[in-house]
């Protein structure tokens, strides 16, 4: 489990900087650079309400990752103790990233 911090406002599982989805995944199977990730989970906010998974945000979250580059991936899961997530004004989860993607 990482503290996770979610840039990404208008997701709708973003509540105050904190994921409500309860695990994401975060793609970029080639990845060599923090661009070329993304948080597969994001789903557009289309209203100013939110969607959760869970009964209460939490900043601790499982994260999957694709990304096998990462200095921090471990059999496809994301061993980091902080991740932060990126994505200002994103329309579709091509347009996020893992901030934290440290390549091998």
């Amino acid at each position: 489990m990482a503290d996770l911090r979610c840039k990404v406002e208008n997701c709708s599982y973003n509540k105050e900087e904190c994921c409500c989805k309860g695990d994401i995944c975060v793609g970029g199977k080639h990845a060599d650079e923090v661009d070329e990730t993304c948080c597969e989970s994001f789903y557009e906010r289309k209203d100013n309400s939110f969607t959760s998974a869970l009964d209460h945000a939490s900043p601790t979250i499982s994260i999957d990752c694709e990304a096998v580059k990462c200095l921090y991936n471990s059999n496809y899961k994301c061993i980091s103790e902080h991740v932060d997530i990126r994505g200002c004004g994103a329309c579709d989860c091509r347009e996020t990233a893992c901030a934290t993607f440290k390549q091998k």
